[in-house]
């Protein structure tokens, strides 16, 4: 028994040491925990929104035996949503994933190289070397390795990336799997009416020879919000204008006439931060799309319309070709652009659209309306006026000012805006942007138009705006051809401005043809001046109110024909007048006539038939607000 006591000891130690070797040849399998970051916030009219990346922190198993090949893995993902990356080559996308953080350098591509070939790029294992290939070096087996792998279509819905060979890294490193460069339909999925955000989901499947296991497979890679809110201001509330007041009327037949006035601001404010973008981090002035610079540093938000974007593309050499167009993955083809569209537009108005942005303030003038506060220059503006074609696409165009607004004291330049049948567009793309904090823009528009009155010119009636993302665009799904970014039209439109009718209300308030009486009146265009003020000419309607003789109904509304500026038309209830009115025999009551003129005035008598033995005579009632003076000069007035 003493003796098997002794044993005890050496027993102890030979199961500690069977258990350390058991341990040191026990690996852990090979499994991946997938994360997203910090989702964004993209907007809710976007049809092609960068969603966040997904990443595989992956660890466990055996490095590949040396000699051996590398074991080959199927990556797939689905979104709740239409992936809608840009298809370079369909179905080959924008869409990568990248082995291990590969980077690249301003100026080349760092040790980013590209396998694009359908199945992977074979590699070959290294044996018990910690991590297995190195795929970001290369190693004695793998020179200079592939590690960015393009996508491709699967579905409405899917990405895949087929054969992509991934070496377990054991327990010593962890595998770094990223998917980036995926773009979405946020528009699909709608605003939440609840307080929790819509989200855009990923799911991530991978599918080898054995099984890989996956941590939290499904990832939120984006949260929903309305990008962009529109609205208007007006500088001194002054949205009428009158059909014969002319505004800005050289620039009315000539675009090179600078304008005296500049009336209404646009306001398109971001509906969080980051919502507008500029193209891609290379900025040069408001008047130039400089080269797109490298974006090839993985896990860096740039804040720009462009993701990840590598033009310094290389191949790995274990890759049989490039797709072409590989070089465009990730560059958005513009940026943010903010447009304005027009409609119902009066005959012979004319609108110009300011090239830059301006500045302005609410509640700021004595009479507590908006006033401009501000106009930036090339240097300072946040966007630029561009060409596009009727949807706000195509290539970055600048539009050069031919004249400019003058508006408090600042000079605004600007430049017309093409309207067809009173619908036309003015677009301004976003050229740089703050994305730490809400950005409002705001672009001015002004009327011009000569006063015409005879020829109806201009047009009675309200333009009306609606300001939205541009381009717009109907493509839901992946691409080859249309913009990254593009929206959906989610705008309404709200009134610009009105022409009004230009008048005078007279009031007559007694007349008679009764009895033995007789009443004339007298009504002068008095728009002829010594003061410089415009001729103005129109019609009068004539209202009766009251009765004819035996309790009859009043005579029915008549109009006159056009009285010319600095004419006055005559007429008698018993007998007509003037400019084709007729005679009202037996009336007695007041008359209203409604003139198409701002300077009427009328005068009135009553005498007996024929005027032989009596008369009494009144000026007319004006009910109208008072004009500002026409002479620009204090004096007596003598009011009626």
């Amino acid at each position: 028994m003493a003796d098997f006591r002794k044993w005890f000891p050496v027993l102890a130690v030979v199961t500690l040491m069977f258990g350390a070797a058991a341990s040191a040849n026990a690996q852990p399998a090979f499994s991946c925990n997938s994360n997203a970051g910090v989702p964004p916030i993209v907007r809710a009219e976007g049809l092609t929104e960068l969603v966040g990346d997904l990443i595989l922190n992956c660890t466990g198993g055996n490095p590949t035996a040396l000699g051996a090949p590398v074991p080959q893995v199927n990556f797939q993902i689905f979104l709740n949503t239409n992936v809608t990356s840009r298809l370079l080559n369909d179905p080959w996308s924008e869409a990568l994933l990248m082995i291990d953080e590969p980077t690249g350098a301003d100026t080349n591509g760092g040790n980013l190289r590209y396998c694009t070939t359908n199945g992977g790029c074979a590699m070959t294992g290294v044996g018990g070397q910690a991590g297995g290939v190195n795929y970001l070096a290369g190693d004695s087996r793998n020179t200079l390795p592939a590690n960015v792998f393009q996508g491709r279509q699967a579905g409405a819905n899917q990405l895949v990336w087929l054969g992509v060979p991934i070496d377990p890294p054991g327990t010593t490193t962890t595998r770094i799997i990223r998917i980036t460069n995926v773009r979405a339909n946020a528009n699909q999925l709608g605003v939440s009416s609840t307080l929790i955000p819509t989200q855009i989901v990923m799911f991530v499947s991978a599918t080898s020879t054995t099984s890989i296991p996956i941590n939290n497979p499904q990832q939120t890679v984006a949260f929903i919000q309305p990008g962009l809110s529109f609205g208007i201001r007006t500088v001194l509330n002054q949205t009428n204008y009158l059909q014969c007041v002319s505004n800005n009327r050289g620039a009315a037949n000539d675009s090179s006439s600078t304008m005296a006035s500049m009336r209404h601001i646009l306001r398109f404010s971001e509906g969080f931060a980051s919502s507008f973008k500029r193209r891609n981090i290379a900025y040069t002035n408001a008047d130039v799309s400089p080269v797109p610079q490298a974006q090839n540093t993985p896990n860096n938000n740039f804040f720009t319309e462009t993701g990840f974007y590598n033009p310094f593309v290389v191949s790995g050499t274990n890759n049989t070709s490039l797709t072409s167009n590989i070089a465009q993955a990730g560059l958005a083809s513009q940026g943010t652009r903010l447009m304005a569209r027009f409609t119902n537009v009066p005959a012979g108005v004319v609108l110009y659209a300011s090239v830059y942005g301006i500045s302005s303030c609410s509640d700021c003038n004595t009479n507590a309306t908006a006033n401009i506060t501000g106009a930036a220059t090339s240097s300072t503006s946040l966007v630029s006026l561009v060409s596009t074609d009727g949807q706000g696409a195509g290539a970055y165009s600048a539009v050069s000012a031919t004249n400019s607004s003058t508006q408090s004291g600042f000079t605004i330049p600007t430049a017309p805006i093409t309207l067809s049948n009173g619908a036309g567009m003015a677009v301004w793309e976003v050229m740089t942007s703050n994305p730490f904090t809400v950005q409002t823009i705001e672009v001015g528009i002004s009327a011009a138009y000569v006063a015409n009155t005879s020829n109806i010119l201009p047009g009675i009636g309200s333009a009306s705006v609606a300001g939205s993302f541009a381009p717009l665009s109907n493509v839901m799904t992946a691409s080859t051809s249309n913009n990254q970014p593009r929206f959906a039209d989610t705008s309404s439109a709200r009134t610009l401005l009105s022409i009004n009718a230009c008048s005078t209300n007279i009031l007559f308030p007694f007349l008679t043809n009764q009895v033995g009486f007789d009443s004339g009146i007298a009504i002068s265009n008095t728009s002829t001046d010594p003061f410089g003020t415009a001729p103005q000419s129109g019609a009068c309607r004539l209202n009766y109110y009251g009765e004819t003789t035996g309790g009859g109904a009043a005579p029915p509304m008549q109009a006159s024909a056009v009285i010319p500026s600095g004419k006055t038309m005559t007429a008698t209830l018993s007998s007509g007048g003037t400019f084709g009115v007729a005679a009202t025999p037996g009336f007695q009551g007041y008359v209203i006539a409604q003139c198409s003129f701002q300077y009427g005035h009328g005068f009135a008598y009553i005498s007996d038939v024929g005027a032989n033995r009596i008369a009494e005579a009144y000026l007319a009632l004006i009910m109208d607000s008072a004009l500002d003076t026409r002479t620009g000069v204090f004096s007596e007035t003598l009011g009626h």
